[in-house]
Order: structure tokens, then C-alpha cells, then sequence
């Protein structure tokens, strides 16, 4: 089979025939040929391309290399798209790896794409099961990488390095060998360029043993991960920002089934649950001790509340936010807000998401020590906390949930409890805000 042809079966199993798709181009010979043999099969395939290039501004060349893409993006009518990130000579591959992929999704965001496109192959994926096989990766880890995570979708994994740069020769297409993919100091480039030629004198198919070891241990993960929603007792459930399971069940679980299980949650959320952390969580979650709570590095951090034990990421608080009048929309912390003129309803319920004011004079800032409110149809005013507690709100969540304020006092704390303040009359026009969690 054609590898247009072998492109296009892979995109059908991907279910990606149709709608918008932003390819990846570093200007490399792999990212290339994936982008020819995305033009090549249009004919089977009805999808827009948006050409994205990331220049990191690490090598000097980096300007050409990106006017190189965007010269090929032009010629076959593609929509391209540059980033200058400007990292800098020196950044890291992590530091390169991250800035890269926040702009491609911004870019999917702005032309409403159904998946960003990379050109990772069957020896990318070989190089990533070794790396973490030296680095003691548990199973899941030796997954390697999925042929779809989110948006993005990676369709050249069966494909071989060397058919890829054939393909390229062959149809004479511009392309950038990026130094670094050779340099040794980087260990995946000597894991590359010495480790596997190496295994491979020896073993000659490493790369497709290395690409059946994933494929198993992804079948492996897929069905722990089916079990957290097969187990009714366990409540799985996603939050904002996280996930919990009911604690009880799982602090009965045999100690194996349990760290299966943990490890598993971790992953809905992009935290890694290695050997020491799911022993940490078991003992949270078979102490019972509700509001205790256990860091899980910088970026993640677990807690024992109202029965449930909820993993979820650690976001700092975000700064206060005037609501500029008459309308607006503004993202802040892990909220987002609208807010606009509209007619009053008849009725404000406390614990809604959505209210209406009299006044424009208002403010978001995060809870403070001491805040009191006085809720709508109740007497007298109540601690701030108690109502966090009311709406079983967990305590490490409190810091970041937003409260609306006029003048300091607080009117109104989204899905938690509404003032009695600044009510407006049933029709009159008043300014609506509408607040969500991302």
C-alpha cells in the first residue's frame, strides 16, 4: 500500500476525514512528508490544513527555517501559521517542548480544529518506550505515546523513520535536519544515534518489539482505566480541575487492586501516580481523617474531604478584577466570566451560577479571612466558610473561588450563596453576570 493510501486508513480509524486539522511542520523531513502526504490524499480525506510552525528562536537558523515552511505552506495553498517564541539560545527541550504545544492549541482554538497533527513515528515511539524503560517506568508508562490524546493525533506511528525520508528524496521536498536530533548530549538523540543501531545489530526488528511492547501496555492502561467506571462503589467522578473517588471502597481494596486503581486517576488528570505516591494516598485515604491533604510535586496535590478522596491541580490565586460596564469577558484563575446588561428575573436563587445586580461598581477578587455575607431570603449575616462548607465546596478549592464585590463587601459567591445586596427589581435592566468553571 501507498503511504498516501496507509495515511488515509490511519486518519479513517482516527475518525479524521473531515473538518479542520492543524499539521505540525517543523520543517524537519518526517513533519514534511507528513504534510505532502496530507495534500496527496485529499482526494479521500475532506480536510482544511492549517500549517503551524513553531520557531522557538533556539537556532540561529531558526528565521529561515520558518520561512522555508511558510514558502511550502504557500505553494500548495495551505493556511500557514508562525509562532516566534523566542525562547532563546540555551532553553531546554522540555522548556522548548512545552511553549510549542500551549501555541499549537491556541492555534486549534482560533480556527475551531478537530485535532492538531503530529509526525511521530514507529522509532519516535520506540525512543520514548526505552527512555522510560531506563528511566523505571511502571506498564502504563511504557504505553509510550498514544495514537490520539486530545487534539492531539499522532498518524505516522506505524510508519518507519527511513520511509519517511525516502518519500521525501524521492518527491525532491525542501526540508531542515535540526542539529540537536544528532547531538548526544541530549538523551534521546544517543539513544537514537547509539543506543538502538547498537540493540538492533543484535535484534534486528527492536523497533517493532519496542512498538508491540506499547501497544500491550496501552491495552493494559485502557482496561484499568474502563475499571474505574466499571467499579459503581468507587463514584468515580470528574471535577473542575480534578477527580475524586469515594475513599471508603477504596480503602478496602487489596493494596495491588487499590494502586492499580489510583494510578489510573492520576492519569485522567495528567498526574503521574508512581509507587511512593499511590502508598501516600491508600494510608489518606484508609486514615479517614476528612480535610488532610498530600502534595503530589508542585503541579498536583490530593485531599480527604466530605468522604471522597479528590485529586486535582494546584492553580495560585488570581489577582482582584474590576468588571469593566456594560459588557465584557475575561478568563481569571480557572473561572470564566461574561457580564453584559439584561432584564432581572423574577427570583435569584443563593446557589446559582448566573445573577443579576443593580449596580456596575463591581469587583472579583478571591475569599478573605474573615468574609461574611448576608444570604438572600435568610436573616442576619454567616461566615463565609460555613457557606463553603453548606455547598461542600473542598477547603483547597476555596482559595481560587471567586467572590463578587461592591464597595468590599462581598454580594455574591458563584454557585455558593447570593447576597441579599444590590437585588434589582423583577424586569428592570440590570447587569447580568454569568460565571463557569474551565
Amino acid at each position: 500500500m501507498e503511504l498516501p493510501d496507509r495515511l488515509v486508513a490511519v486518519l479513517a480509524a482516527l475518525d479524521l476525514l473531515d473538518g479542520t486539522v492543524v499539521a505540525a511542520v517543523s520543517g524537519g523531513p518526517d513533519s514534511v512528508a507528513l504534510l505532502d502526504l496530507l495534500l496527496r490524499s485529499r482526494p479521500s480525506h475532506r480536510l482544511e490544513i492549517i500549517v503551524a510552525h513553531a520557531d522557538h528562536g533556539i537556532h540561529p537558523e531558526s528565521g529561515a527555517v520558518a520561512a522555508t515552511v511558510r514558502a511550502l505552506a504557500a505553494s500548495c495553498g495551505c493556511t500557514c501559521e508562525v509562532g516566534e517564541l523566542r525562547l532563546g539560545a540555551g532553553a531546554s527541550e522540555t522548556a522548548a517542548r512545552e511553549a510549542r504545544y500551549r501555541w499549537l492549541h491556541d492555534v486549534a482554538a482560533r480556527h475551531h480544529a478537530a485535532a492538531i497533527l503530529t509526525a511521530h513515528h514507529a522509532d519516535d515511539q520506540a525512543e520514548t518506550v526505552l527512555m522510560r524503560l531506563l528511566a523505571g517506568s511502571g506498564p502504563a508508562g511504557l504505553a509510550g505515546m498514544a495514537p490520539r490524546t486530545g487534539l492531539i493525533a499522532r498518524p505516522l506511528l506505524s510508519f518507519r523513520r527511513e520511509a519517511l525520508a525516502q518519500y521525501v528524496h524521492e518527491r525532491g521536498l525542501p526540508c531542515w535536519d535540526d542539529p540537536a536530533n544528532s547531538d548526544p548530549a541530549h538523551l534521546r538523540s544517543w539513544i537514537r544515534t547509539a543506543v538502538l543501531p547498537l540493540i538492533a545489530a543484535g535484534v534486528p526488528d527492536v523497533v517493532g518489539n519496542l512498538g508491540r511492547t506499547a501497544r500491550l501496555a496501552r491495552a493494559d492502561r485502557v482496561a484499568w482505566d474502563a475499571l474505574l467506571e466499571w467499579l459503581p462503589e468507587l463514584d468515580c467522578r470528574a471535577e473542575a480541575g480534578g477527580i475524586s473517588v469515594a475513599a471508603a471502597p477504596l480503602a478496602g481494596y487489596d493494596s495491588a487492586l487499590a494502586d492499580a486503581l489510583l494510578r489510573a486517576l492520576g492519569r485522567r488528570i495528567g498526574c503521574i501516580v508512581g509507587e511512593r505516591r499511590a502508598e501516600r494516598l491508600l494510608g489518606l485515604a484508609r486514615e479517614g481523617n476528612s480535610g488532610r491533604w498530600v502534595p503530589l510535586g508542585t503541579r498536583f496535590r490530593a485531599e480527604l474531604t466530605f468522604g471522597r478522596l479528590r485529586l486535582h491541580r494546584v492553580s495560585g490565586a488570581p489577582p482582584g478584577m474590576r468588571l469593566a460596564p456594560p459588557t465584557g469577558e475575561a478568563s481569571w484563575g480557572d473561572w470564566s466570566v461574561r457580564w453584559s446588561r439584561g432584564v432581572a428575573p423574577q427570583a435569584q436563587r443563593r446557589a446559582d451560577m448566573t445573577a443579576w445586580f443593580s449596580a456596575d461598581a463591581l469587583s472579583l477578587r478571591t475569599p478573605v479571612a474573615g468574609d461574611r455575607i448576608r444570604p438572600i431570603g435568610g436573616r442576619g449575616t454567616r461566615p463565609l466558610v460555613r457557606c463553603f462548607q453548606e455547598a461542600k465546596v473542598p477547603r483547597d478549592r476555596r482559595g481560587g473561588w471567586p467572590v463578587l464585590e461592591s464597595n468590599g463587601t462581598a454580594v455574591w459567591v458563584p454557585g455558593v450563596c447570593r447576597a441579599d445586596a444590590l437585588v434589582p427589581e423583577p424586569g428592570a435592566e440590570a447587569l447580568r453576570v454569568d460565571v463557569t468553571n474551565r
